[in-house]
């Protein structure tokens, strides 16, 4: 019999799906306006750089969020922090329904950011909670269907809803699923972790944001301005600073905000950083990838959400699986084997052409996927394991505030080579004067193309690196 902090019994199958779906929607959030973003510059009448905001700074707002999710998830009751996190998203999900202009619609978006900034780290938490240990790559595997399915589903649907309707009807749909959510949870969730009376340190709490909010800013803008910007080198600069004063505030501290003694257990700073690379490779593929199949193919957003969607499915389907067989016998071989997976569906990519099959393209992606459902959960489950259960709520923060840096890094890394690689190739513009327009158009896919094979050329130098790092997760002892 499953039993709360007071001892009231409770469904956890029922908490989990709620859980879940409701992480779906927030996950869903992250990528849904990719395929939105040129009907809303028209609509606001804004540039580029002015719409890109309504991403970057979700994901930015999120990322300075994430370490307060250790201090609130056992400061509040478990039932109400998680009600009101839906709570404040789906009141940035109706904001951005109706949003008149675009600020609104940006400030909606922040809204938004806030409530899934303490939504991921607090689900890690709850089920690190509710299940033993020997379940708890299942329970995480379960949590990898929202995961894995949600950047890549965002963009389809975005692009389904508005070939249908409005691009409102992208969050308008949303909006009935959330009350959903939040009525179940007003009945069925419950407090499951254990709270303390710790009061929240404002000189951590503000190093935090001074320090996350320009790295991560840093790095978002790296690949477009190029590392040698000013605003890029001082938000960087900035960033790092204050991070580094953050680290140091913490081991002064008798109750951390943030305790960064999770990095003394071996397996979890390995785990940390695989699972980040891992998370680095995917979402850069999920970022090259479409560019290769929109600029170099011809194909609309949809169409290219269409091609990875496959890969996606194949992931969310086979994250459970695979947090069952680290349940039963570990993660290492699954770490190696799963990385070997990834390095064989990012090689072929690195030597793309204008007519590589399409259908190539969607099995070599799935292979990949394979790898990184071989990899991202279980790793995790690892990592976890290997704390105590007081540290719990402060790994699930650190390892989401990690990955969120990495991601961003790469993102910044792939743009940057892109950029360089096709510079260095692109025709002269004399071709266009002298009126070989054709020609010039052909010489500057070929350009594109070979800055997207030397992306995924840095892909694979990452996926060398963890595949060697995947070889210090350790197998599990007989005990264990």
């Amino acid at each position: 019999m499953n039993k709360d902090i007071n001892g009231r019994s409770y469904n956890r199958g029922l908490i989990v799906t709620i859980l879940i779906i409701g992480t779906f929607l927030i996950v869903l959030n992250q990528t849904v306006l990719a395929t939105a973003l040129p009907r809303l510059m028209t609509t606001f009448n804004v540039n580029a750089s002015t719409i890109q905001w309504l991403t970057t700074g979700f994901l930015l707002v999120n990322g300075i969020v994430i370490p307060v999710s250790a201090w609130a998830s056992t400061r509040f009751n478990t039932k109400w922090l998680w009600i009101s996190t839906m709570t404040i998203f789906g009141i940035g999900t109706i904001l951005c329904w109706i949003a008149p202009n675009f600020g609104v619609l940006l400030f909606a978006r922040i809204i938004q950011a806030i409530g899934a900034g303490i939504a991921m780290p607090l689900l890690q938490t709850i089920l690190f909670t509710i299940f033993p240990i020997n379940e708890r790559g299942s329970a995480i595997g379960l949590m990898g269907i929202a995961v894995g399915a949600g950047p890549a589903f965002g963009p389809v649907y975005a692009g389904w809803v508005i070939g249908a309707g409005s691009w409102r009807d992208i969050f308008g749909i949303m909006i009935p699923f959330i009350i959903i959510i939040i009525i179940l949870s007003l009945f069925y969730m419950r407090p499951l972790i254990q709270t303390t009376a710790q009061r929240l340190d404002i000189a951590s709490f503000a190093m935090s944001c001074l320090g996350f909010g320009p790295l991560l800013y840093g790095f978002s803008i790296a690949g477009t301005d190029g590392w040698k910007s000013a605003t890029v080198l001082i938000s960087l600069i900035v960033g790092i600073i204050f991070v580094i004063l953050f680290g140091i505030h913490q081991f002064k501290l008798a109750v951390p905000f943030l305790n960064l003694n999770v990095f003394k257990f071996n397996q979890f700073t390995i785990s940390v950083f695989l699972g980040s690379i891992a998370m680095m490779i995917l979402t850069s593929a999920e970022l090259v990838l479409p560019m290769y199949l929109q600029i170099v193919r011809g194909q609309s957003a949809l169409e290219s959400g269409l091609m990875i969607l496959p890969g996606a499915i194949l992931l969310a389907v086979l994250n459970p699986i695979t947090g069952k067989i680290v349940d039963k016998i570990g993660g290492h071989g699954l770490a190696i084997y799963g990385m070997i997976c990834i390095t064989i569906g990012t090689l072929p990519f690195c030597v793309l052409k204008t007519g590589t099959s399409l259908l190539s393209i969607v099995i070599i992606y799935a292979i990949s996927m394979i790898g990184v459902a071989m990899v991202l959960m279980p790793i995790t489950t690892i990592g976890m394991n290997s704390l105590t259960q007081d540290l719990i709520p402060h790994g699930t923060a650190v390892n989401n505030m990690v990955r969120q840096i990495f991601s961003s890094i790469g993102s910044a890394l792939m743009i940057s080579v892109m950029a360089i690689v096709t510079a260095s190739q692109m025709p002269n513009q004399n071709l266009v004067v002298m009126g070989k327009t054709a020609k010039f158009a052909h010489l500057k896919i070929l350009a594109d193309l070979s800055g997207y094979r030397a992306a995924f050329m840095l892909m694979t130098v990452f996926c060398i690196i963890s595949l060697v790092l995947s070889f210090f997760v350790k197998k599990p002892t007989k005990n264990q």
